[in-house]
């Protein structure tokens, strides 16, 4: 009689525990993620390393694992549903994979990686079907919070903090001056910075506040509310944090009250303004302990879902559709990504009627940033009035990571500098205006205009959507930057002296064809 066998590998006591209907959609979902990860790995390479090293997305690291519990506490119904692959979710794979692309042609990498997790979304849809993805229907939502996003709300809140501040510190009968996001007292010069703006905290209560609304609360009302209140909260509490740290300084000095800021804002204040929320909202919670996230019967027993299950498509098949999709996709890109228009050796700032070129000696080191840019140009015109306005261009051959023109830290505000954001500056054309300070008192103004194909604009928004639609058609442009810009000296208007000299050069959009022969 031969001898049993110990099994090797997985224990088949692991395995006889998941009910027979979902072994093989459970194994398909699990090789479809993880080739997805592979296929979109430098997306996700990406943002793991925000939520690693930047601290406004740590709590990020806590979203899987919250996810896992959220589907274990849905298990005991899912346990009696019966995943089918489904064409509709495969629709939806398509989109996500669509987006992603999109976000490739245009350089914006946050549609990059919303299109990455939703494609994750999406194939659990086109695997599980109707059914179970209605009963999972809010962690593959909860998943779009592994996206880090939040940096696009900084100059709004730095601008709300600064106003709050102002008038607290008011109200508090300490005078004070607000330009921008600078407030200035007698105890020194505040600014309101981007690591001031509460985008960190606002992020993190905004992921929490979905969570308990969801998980504490039954009621809609109830949930909106308490999630109104999860946002609320702690953008009032970093306008009072603020006002607080000019308060103290008023008595102890600056450097005491950034001290007190820091210990203040790091353990105590906002742990106290998370604890308010919980109690405010404890009260209210109307979820029954113990009571099931699910109801699975209704689910099961639901005509539309029912009616949706109809248009079944077998796994397998299911997973050699999307595959194709994300090569379609990819190989796309990648010849979006070979695109480079022609450009000329060498480019000259050309003769201006009324000005002249003088030697560039700002008051504080200013060169805009434009990364990947094949030409950049900077120099100084004055007219005879003294007025004096700073010309910066730059030409690129594509966009693509790397070499956005519109990206995250290029253009007028050169990111670990002496200058800060002040405030939107003047309108000027279809511009973008922005005042920056240095040194607490070197003001100067910026305006910025893109070019690319027949495109003029000031939107990094415009750019992008003229980006992308050269890159669906795989059409080769160049895409050029201009910056004019000028100092506040005297009595002598930043913003009138860059109106004249823009009056000079004629259409912003023949001006920038001439300096980069474009055309």
């Amino acid at each position: 009689m031969p001898r049993e066998t110990p099994a090797i590998g997985f224990p088949r006591t692991y395995i006889d525990r998941v009910p027979a209907q979902w072994r093989e959609p459970a194994a398909g979902l699990a090789v479809g993620w993880l080739l997805l990860i592979a296929c979109f790995a430098r997306d996700w390479a990406a943002m793991f390393d925000q939520w690693w090293n930047i601290s406004t997305y740590t709590h990020v690291l806590l979203v899987p694992p919250i996810i896992g519990w959220l589907v274990w506490q849905r298990w005991p119904q899912l346990r009696e549903m019966t995943p089918i692959g489904w064409r509709i979710g495969l629709w939806l794979f398509a989109g996500a994979a669509i987006l992603w692309v999109l976000g490739a042609f245009s350089g914006f990498n946050l549609i990059r990686q919303a299109a990455a997790v939703a494609m994750l979304g999406a194939s659990a849809l086109a695997i599980l079907g109707p059914k179970v993805g209605r009963a999972l229907m809010f962690p593959l939502a909860y998943m779009a919070f592994l996206v880090p996003f939040g940096d696009e709300l900084v100059p709004a809140l730095q601008m709300i903090t600064a106003e709050m501040v102002i008038l607290l510190t008011r109200l508090s009968a300490i005078p004070a001056v607000i330009d921008g996001v600078f407030i200035d007292t007698s105890a020194g010069l505040f600014e309101v910075a981007e690591a001031c703006s509460g985008v960190k905290f606002l992020i993190a209560m905004i992921a929490f506040g979905v969570l308990a609304a969801h998980v504490c609360f039954l009621s809609w009302k109830r949930r909106i509310a308490f999630l109104v209140l999860a946002i609320a909260a702690p953008i009032l509490a970093n306008g009072v944090r603020a006002w607080a740290t000019i308060y103290v300084a008023q008595f102890k000095g600056a450097e005491y009250a950034t001290g007190f800021d820091h210990i203040v804002y790091g353990w105590f204040f906002f742990a106290l303004v998370i604890a308010l929320v919980i109690v405010l909202g404890w009260h209210f919670f109307d979820r029954p302990p113990g009571a099931p996230m699910i109801d699975g019967e209704a689910i099961l027993a639901s005509p539309l879902l029912d009616r949706w299950s109809r248009r079944s498509v077998g796994i397998r098949p299911a997973l050699v559709i999307m595959g194709l999709a994300v090569l379609g996709a990819t190989s796309w890109a990648m010849a979006a990504e070979r695109l480079s228009a022609r450009l000329p050796e060498q480019l000259f700032l050309p003769d201006v009627a009324g000005w002249q070129r003088a030697d560039y000696i700002p008051q504080a080191p200013w060169e805009p940033r434009a990364s990947g840019a094949e030409h950049r140009l900077l120099g100084r015109y004055v007219n005879a009035q003294g007025e004096t306005v700073d010309v910066f261009y730059a030409l690129y051959s594509g966009q693509s990571e790397g070499r956005e023109a519109g990206g995250f830290g290029e253009g007028a505000l050169m990111p670990q500098s002496e200058w800060s954001w002040l405030s939107p500056g003047p309108e000027l054309g279809a511009s973008k205006a922005d005042r920056l300070l240095a040194r607490g008192q070197i003001e100067r103004v910026a305006f910025t205009w893109y070019r690319s194909g027949g495109t003029l604009t000031g939107s990094n928004a415009r750019l992008k959507l003229a980006n992308t639609l050269d890159r669906l058609l795989l059409r080769s442009r160049p895409t050029a930057v201009l910056i004019l810009s000028s100092e506040k000296t005297g009595t002598l208007k930043p913003e009138a002296s860059v109106a004249r000299f823009q009056s000079a050069i004629g259409p912003v959009d023949v001006w920038m064809d001439r300096v980069g022969a474009i055309r």
